[in-house]
């Protein structure tokens, strides 16, 4: 794994990388919770650390329009931007939700990432249980 994509496991509050994470719709019955795992998504952009405040803004709005429609199964915690990628943090059910994302946005993806799981400085006095989940 790139240095980077280390540094966006470890950077992920726990909180929101813990996988497999039960979700349930407030609609529908305890029995079709939804498992949701978090990702890393790397999208190659030329010149991506040269985008504009408005830029941003707008695919940021583009994205959680996309979002919106495609319901509960994804959410968007954050991006990094580089000189030439942008990396993604997602919540969602699968990989196919994410690229079925990403077409309807018109972003690319160059690669997903599951994470397994999260280390931080509080991880080096953490007990043994509590570091893999």
């Amino acid at each position: 794994m790139n240095l980077l994509l280390w540094i966006l496991a470890i950077s992920v509050s726990a909180a929101s990388a813990q996988t497999a994470k039960q979700t349930t719709n407030k609609n529908e019955p305890a029995m079709n919770a939804k498992t949701m795992n978090t990702y890393v998504i790397e999208r190659e952009i030329p010149d991506a650390g040269k985008l504009t405040a408005a830029d941003l803004q707008g695919i940021s709005k583009t994205s959680c329009s996309v979002l919106k429609d495609l319901g509960t199964g994804i959410e968007w915690l954050h991006s990094y931007v580089t000189d030439n990628k942008i990396y993604c943090v997602y919540r969602a059910e699968n990989e196919e939700i994410l690229r079925t994302h990403a077409a309807k946005g018109g972003f690319p993806i160059n690669s997903i990432q599951k994470l397994s799981t999260v280390i931080s400085p509080e991880t080096a006095t953490a007990s043994l249980t509590e570091i893999i989940r």
